[in-house]
């Protein structure tokens, strides 16, 4: 089994108010889950106008941590960016992460990498709830569990192989985030590399692939 996890935050920083899973299960998606989580924290308005959740829809509900031993049990967790969700929740005992957009960058270089993206570009199917829409958690778990379906079925990659894909560090292509957001960081590192030494000095949560990434263009 695969289960593959997705998290709505109140920004960058952490936060979580939303929680969702589907599996995957001999090629089938099933067993959809999804609450609404209290944060520890405001939402920011940025994000709020991302997921549209407010504080009134979760000002009532658990903490993450009484909501995720629902999620446990899997052997494998996927994500769409995992180091982002793994660093969101809570630990999920006795698993490894599996990241979609490691495996996409090794299996189709050169195209975007967002989760939509991805979806649009590879004209992939899946029937998502109703009602839902994107940076909804559990919509979301429906796209990247279509994109896993894929990506299986074209490399054919155990979940081992994938686990090893996923913990090897890999160059960040475009900035995701920001004032440069959708730039590609080659030219961020021309034309304003203090911004991404301001990067490094100061956001204590960046990736580990982000942080590879701007030493690499920084030449450090």
């Amino acid at each position: 089994m695969l289960r593959i996890i997705d998290t709505e935050t109140c920004g960058l920083q952490g936060g979580v108010v939303e929680v969702a899973s589907v599996d995957i299960v001999n090629g089938e998606i099933v067993n959809p889950m999804s609450d609404l989580v209290r944060p520890d924290r405001p939402i920011s308005h940025q994000a709020m106008a991302i997921h549209r959740i407010t504080e009134e829809m979760v000002a009532d509900k658990p903490w993450i941590e009484d909501v995720i031993p629902r999620y446990y049990g899997s052997p494998y967790y996927v994500a769409h960016n995992a180091s982002f969700d793994q660093r969101m929740l809570p630990e999920l005992p006795n698993s490894e992460w599996i990241c979609t957009v490691k495996l996409a960058r090794r299996l189709w270089p050169g195209i975007k990498y967002s989760n939509m993206g991805l979806y649009k570009s590879l004209k992939l199917e899946v029937e998502t709830p109703a009602g839902l829409y994107h940076h909804r958690a559990l919509f979301d778990c429906y796209i990247t569990a279509a994109l896993l379906l894929r990506i299986m079925d074209e490399s054919g990659w155990e979940p081992e192989q994938m686990v090893t894909i996923t913990g090897r560090p890999a160059l960040v292509s475009t900035m995701a985030f920001g004032k440069y957001r959708g730039k590609p960081i080659s030219e961020i590192a021309e034309q304003d590399p203090g911004y991404l030494r301001w990067m490094l000095n100061n956001i204590k949560e960046l990736a580990p692939d982000l942080r590879m990434t701007l030493k690499h263009y920084l030449g450090s």
